[in-house]
């Protein structure tokens, strides 16, 4: 897995098409109106939906607003430089509810939970769960058979472009609403206590906790025990 540089990310946001992507549902005269070829209407009789970027589509309803009886418009975004990620290729189990934007990498058999949020640049390894409304910045970068807990945030850093992402090894368990700072490499195997605040580097196969959080012990088997990883989660 390839980490995104920040400044590749940047062209990628300034070079993009802006776009205010609206589902539009209408009625009236419909049979003669061309919404263009960047727009895809589906209209039956006097009723139908379009679905397209508000710049097309205003313009003709504006212009034939003596030919439209009514219309709704579904719109949750304006002058947005990333499309969602496409879904539909992706070897990984991914709930309902989940926002994965796009050039965001997600290894086989990963699980993604419903409100988690994935940010551009963002990179989720093999086998690694990413649990309900879990949050991961831009560029961060989680390895394999991980368990990113609920509510967890991992910093991303896209500005300043200089500024170094968070890196989260395999093995590795977060616990519930942790906080990783931006620049924090945790370690193969460690664990991170649920609401920890990570400010600096953590060893491999070390427990951690508090805020800042310190290093608690080294991984046992009492601990292994607890933290245990279940695959039988991640069967397709």
């Amino acid at each position: 897995m390839e980490q995104m540089d920040a400044y590749e990310i940047i062209s990628f946001l300034k070079n993009s098409v802006k776009k205010t992507p609206v589902k539009v549902y209408i009625k009236g005269d419909l049979a003669s109106l061309s919404f263009g070829e960047h727009v895809h209407a589906f209209i039956s009789g006097q009723a139908g939906t379009l679905f397209g970027d508000w710049q097309d589509i205003e313009p003709v309803l504006t212009a034939n607003k003596d030919r439209i009886e009514d219309y709704i418009v579904e719109n949750d975004a304006r002058n947005s430089a990333v499309p969602l990620l496409d879904l539909k290729g992706i070897e990984a189990r991914i709930e309902p509810g989940a926002l994965i934007r796009e050039k965001v990498e997600i290894g086989k058999q990963a699980v993604i939970m419903m409100g988690a949020v994935i940010n551009i640049g963002a990179v989720v390894g093999d086998g690694t769960m990413i649990d309900m409304n879990a949050v991961l910045g831009g560029r961060a970068t989680v390895g394999k058979n991980c368990h990113i807990g609920a509510g967890a945030v991992l910093a991303g850093v896209v500005e300043p472009p200089s500024a170094q992402p968070v890196v989260v090894e395999d093995d590795v368990l977060v616990g519930a609403n942790a906080v990783v700072l931006e620049g924090v490499r945790i370690g193969k195997g460690a664990v991170v206590a649920a609401g920890s605040i990570v400010t600096k580097d953590v060893p491999a196969n070390t427990v951690v906790v508090g805020t800042p959080a310190r290093v608690l012990k080294t991984i046992d088997e009492k601990t292994r025990s607890k933290t245990e990883i279940m695959q039988d989660l991640r069967q397709l």
